[in-house]
């Protein structure tokens, strides 16, 4: 009876939690989400081939949608009840595992992870990643490290879903491979561990095999270099963002790490201290595998490193069950920051809603809306055409006119931003709008140009300036209005506009 009051405790407190500030606000990123669970549900895989994403978080939002509504509460929605489902996910994950006592800190911890938190409240899929990360690690060490050879097709099949979830998938997997060792050095039925291991892997590469066509071409011409190669950073922001900050780390480290060091000194070789090697591995080897990718191919942002989240806590959890009346101190303190709501970050994550109130009025029938940071198109799309009545607008970006206005084309974007000049890509769409025709120029706000340097960014900061100048300098066109007349500062990537109306059709001197 206690482990249910306790669990339902949880899920009110993770609840209270995850909704503090549902549908305040959406970000770039988010319109993404949004634009392309709109589109037929199995036109999504199609769709997601000029993405760079697997299809499974939005093929749920699509049906979410469908179901619930497409603003931004609701479409937040389908993260909330995902994270939610990582509180008796945690409770199976560490009571299956490691007893009673570590599936309840497992369950406590996840129920206000401020990580886990935080994105609950996003339109994205990095919450259903670290609940499929903690239940596919969990199988994997029911399999591998106690023999437990029933749990092979639910650990394929969560493999399987985690990387139809994020590309991070594939560097988890990884990961879990090389924890095949540990579990490989002390199995009892070591002439059958590779067959195992081997159906284990194989069926989820099968599940993942009709995929694979995609990702090739993704991986060819969908990567734009919006990111920069890490340093030596990782531990600092796993600390920051996956763990609160520094004290709840410490709390972790010590306390935890003194309970996962007493099951590793044990001398006797049980399943137990195998489990903590492996789950140790997963995470060092995965966080190795990205690093190691990501210096040829920049794919590593800290939302990433969600997909080591949940072999962390389930560690954790471990750590702080075995450490005695230690743990339960650092728990009751790890919990008691975790638990601080924390809703700067999520009341006003992009202003393009602000921008929408501001313009709406002056936009009409057949206008033109030039975003200059291509991946907000989407967002612009859903601000400004998602309301009854609103017009039908016509988009563009530095890389042409926009056929599907609820997706961003990322095919060759790179080499086709660096051929955007005014002359080649701006003049053609201003000489098609009529006389008396509207434009809409967004452009990113990138006061801090520290956070613009990575080789895409640099480029859309430098290709804004440059059409911004040219329109400006036409004398076709004239200044209508800036928008917003007010900038909210964005705690992601901000927008400002200026609107403009074609006067003449012809060049004037």
């Amino acid at each position: 009876m206690l482990p249910v009051v306790v669990v339902g405790g949880l899920l009110l407190v993770s609840f209270y939690l995850r909704t503090h500030s549902l549908g305040e606000s959406l970000w770039m990123d988010e319109g993404l989400s949004i634009g392309i669970g709109s589109q037929p549900l199995f036109d999504i895989p199609s769709v997601l081939r000029v993405d760079g994403s697997p299809p499974l978080y939005y093929m749920a939002l699509s049906i979410w949608m469908d179901l619930v509504g497409s603003g931004p509460g609701e479409t937040q929605g389908l993260s909330v009840a995902i994270a939610l489902l990582s509180v008796p996910g945690g409770l199976w994950a560490g009571w299956s595992l490691f007893g009673r006592r570590a599936g309840l800190i497992c369950a406590a911890l996840c129920a206000v992870n401020p990580f886990l938190t935080n994105y609950a409240q996003e339109t994205r899929m990095y919450a259903l990643m670290l609940v499929l990360s903690l239940l596919a690690t969990a199988a994997f060490l029911h399999v591998f490290a106690f023999g437990r050879r029933r749990y092979l097709p639910l650990f394929a099949v969560l493999l399987a879903l985690m990387l139809y979830t994020h590309n991070w998938g594939l560097f988890l997997a990884a990961g879990l491979v090389c924890a095949l060792v540990p579990c490989w050095y002390v199995s009892e039925v070591r002439s059958s561990f590779w067959r195992d291991a081997l159906i284990g892997f194989g069926f989820a590469g099968l599940l993942y095999l009709p995929w694979l066509p995609t990702l090739l071409h993704q991986v060819q011409h969908t990567g734009a270099p919006w990111l920069n190669p890490p340093n030596f950073g990782a531990p600092i922001q796993i600390s920051k963002s996956l763990l609160g900050g520094g004290t709840p780390t410490v709390a972790l480290v010590l306390a935890g790490g003194s309970g996962i060091a007493a099951v590793i000194a044990r001398r006797v070789e049980d399943k137990e201290r195998t489990a903590v090697l492996a789950g140790a591995v997963t995470v060092l080897a995965t966080l190795a595998v990205a690093w190691i990718v990501s210096q040829v191919s920049p794919a590593w942002t800290t939302r990433y490193l969600g997909v080591l989240l949940g072999p962390m806590l389930l560690l954790a959890a471990l750590g702080l069950a075995r450490a005695g009346a230690l743990g339960l101190i650092a728990l009751v303190i790890i919990l008691g920051i975790w638990a601080i709501p924390r809703s700067y970050g999520l009341e006003n994550k992009s202003n393009a809603s602000d921008l929408r109130k501001a313009v709406a009025p002056g936009l009409s029938e057949g206008d033109l809306v030039v975003s200059m940071q291509p991946e907000q198109g989407p967002l612009l799309a859903y601000h400004l055409e998602d309301l009854g009545g609103a017009p039908k607008l016509r988009f563009a970006s530095p890389l042409g006119p926009v056929e599907n206005d609820r997706v961003m084309d990322w095919t060759d974007g790179y080499d086709k931003m660096k051929d955007a000049t005014p002359a080649t890509k701006l003049d053609p769409l201003l000489d098609r709008l009529p006389r008396g025709g509207r434009v809409l120029f967004v452009y990113p706000v990138t006061a801090r140009a520290d956070d613009w340097d990575a080789p895409w960014t640099q480029l859309v900061r430098r290709r804004a300036a440059q059409w911004g100048a040219a329109l400006a300098a036409d004398k076709r066109f004239e200044m209508v209005d800036a928008v917003p007349p007010n900038y909210r500062r964005a705690t992601r990537i901000g927008v400002r506009g200026v609107l403009y109306e074609k006067t003449t059709t012809e060049e004037t001197g």
